[in-house]
């Protein structure tokens, strides 16, 4: 089946990612405590696999990840899109598969590919159905993840600090018109995952569940757009 053909035929709400446990989105489910989808943007390393995960399995949601969603739909590798139809041929698929799932799709937790949000139509579509939540990592911190990871054919073109230096560069400040920001740092993914919490809890002004002894005292702040543990 080829990739256009691919993209038409499949449905919304047979995508193939589900946190366990999560809701499939029928009609018999409860209502999902958040009223929009959570989109995770940033850059390969900052955890938004991860981060999203448990996240999802927290709010008890379906956890998806776009770049999934594209290869099931393409019927190969998105290294084997690139080589073949090109970057531009990606992009438009990306946007349509991501605008499906934040548009049609029951709310979920939703991991991007790092040049996702990069795309205005991208961004504009999760800016109308979506909530975008951006997980900033210092260049330590994404080095240091990405290191003994080889499935990034991008940081196998040179070296991979410098890389990912001029990525910051040119993605930061298109990263930083996400909705939300939380820090990703070298702490355990489940403080992250609380600092998203605390950041959807003041956005949508719902109650969320957090872990069980998570105080006041371990909060982020509320108030900026930024949160962080610190």
């Amino acid at each position: 089946m080829g990739l256009r053909k691919a993209m038409t035929a499949q449905a919304p709400g047979t995508g193939t990612g589900t946190a366990a446990g999560a809701g499939t989105g029928t009609a018999a489910d409860p209502a999902p405590i958040l009223p929009r989808t959570v989109v995770l943007v940033g850059l390969m390393g900052a955890g938004k696999s991860a981060i999203g995960r448990r996240l999802a399995a927290r709010l008890h949601l379906p956890f998806r990840d776009a770049d999934t969603e594209i290869e099931a739909a393409a019927g190969c590798t998105i290294a084997e899109i690139f080589a073949r139809d090109g970057e531009p041929v990606f992009r438009s698929v990306e946007r349509r598969i991501i605008t499906r799932l934040v548009k049609d799709e029951p709310v979920h937790i939703l991991a991007t590919g790092g040049g996702a949000f990069m795309d205005p139509e991208t961004r504009a579509a999760v800016r109308r159905h979506g909530v975008s939540v951006w997980l900033r990592a210092e260049l330590d911190v994404l080095v240091a993840r990405t290191a003994k990871r080889t499935h990034r054919p991008i940081l196998n073109q040179g070296d991979p600090r410098a890389i990912l230096g001029r990525l910051m560069e040119q993605r930061y400040p298109v990263y930083a018109e996400a909705d939300l920001t939380v820090v990703s740092d070298e702490r355990p993914p489940d403080v992250t995952v609380e600092l998203v919490i605390d950041a959807l809890e003041a956005h949508f002004g719902v109650p969320l569940p957090h872990r069980q002894g998570h105080g006041q005292g371990q909060r982020g702040g509320r108030s900026g757009k930024t949160t962080d543990a610190s």
